[in-house]
């Protein structure tokens, strides 16, 4: 049986975003109408978290290397927050039937509080979502892709689950955990990941992130493990986001109706409307 509506998308980005040059607020709203989406939260990137650019392999692209410094640090630019709101006001009027909601995707707010502050004044943003990108490494930080030739793949993994609670308790500037299985993006093999070998963990963070009061993003970009969401629901996990993390118009919306056909058989149910967060059900 399949859901007869998609919900809301509510990690999507567009030329707001620095790591996005395919992004189209424009073009993204008119592929969410094409497909039936009902709402769509534009949550673009606010990072401040520097890291080594890669210049080489998969993860090398131009949206990098224009983001470097001289020393080779990915230095996230400025938010444009006029422009931001300037084109949710456009995109609203030509778009009248989708809902169009403000948002941020915060990474590591945890650790630049005063600087998140400092951009959420300029709001309003109706959903705010955190995450984490990067880890400490080598007296600085890196994402996990810089990380997994100088670490065991399964210690950055641990690694970065045990940051998720740091990370809840350290800041209260969001209401929804994103890609809890970011490293996951990016494991190098040669076995398939298999989050058994991680249920500790996982189990901890997501407890950590319940008690906190936080919903947990169901993140579609590369799919999400079952299992996952299983243990979120028996650590007492209240409730559910889905987002597709589209960073160009074609991608928005992309598994949302598998997602949300997941989150039902785990005990969520949606809300009375469609922009609300799927609710826990015992």
């Amino acid at each position: 049986m399949t859901s007869t509506a998609l919900p809301a998308d509510s990690h999507v980005h567009s030329e707001f975003s620095w790591d996005a040059p395919r992004g189209d607020m424009e073009r993204t709203c008119a592929r969410a109408v094409q497909v039936g989406l009902p709402v769509v939260a534009f949550t673009e990137h606010l990072d401040h978290t520097a890291w080594p650019a890669p210049t080489e392999g998969p993860y090398a692209s131009a949206a990098l290397t224009e983001a470097a410094d001289a020393d080779g640090l990915v230095t996230p630019p400025a938010f444009d927050a006029e422009g931001y709101f300037a084109a949710i006001e456009r995109c609203r009027e030509l778009f009248p039937t989708l809902k169009i909601m403000t948002g941020l995707e915060v990474g590591e707010p945890h650790w630049h509080a005063d600087a998140v502050a400092g951009v959420l004044r300029q709001g309003p943003f109706e959903r705010v979502i955190g995450s984490l990108h990067c880890l400490p490494h080598n007296g600085g930080f890196a994402e996990p892709f810089g990380i997994y030739p100088d670490r065991p793949a399964d210690a950055v993994v641990r690694d970065y689950l045990l940051e998720i609670p740091n990370l809840v308790k350290g800041s209260d500037v969001f209401e929804v955990l994103t890609h809890i299985d970011y490293p996951i993006r990016h494991w190098p093999g040669p076995q398939r990941f298999d989050a058994r070998h991680f249920e500790e963990e996982f189990r901890h963070a997501l407890r950590a992130t319940a008690e906190s009061g936080r919903a947990l993003e169901i993140n579609t970009r590369l799919g999400f493990d079952r299992l996952i969401l299983t243990w979120w629901h028996e650590e007492g996990g209240d409730a559910v986001s889905f987002g597709s993390d589209a960073h160009y118009p074609e991608a928005v919306a992309n598994g949302l109706r598998e997602a949300a056909d997941m989150a039902s058989a785990c005990g969520f149910r949606a809300g009375r409307r469609a922009y609300e967060l799927w609710g826990r059900v015992d």
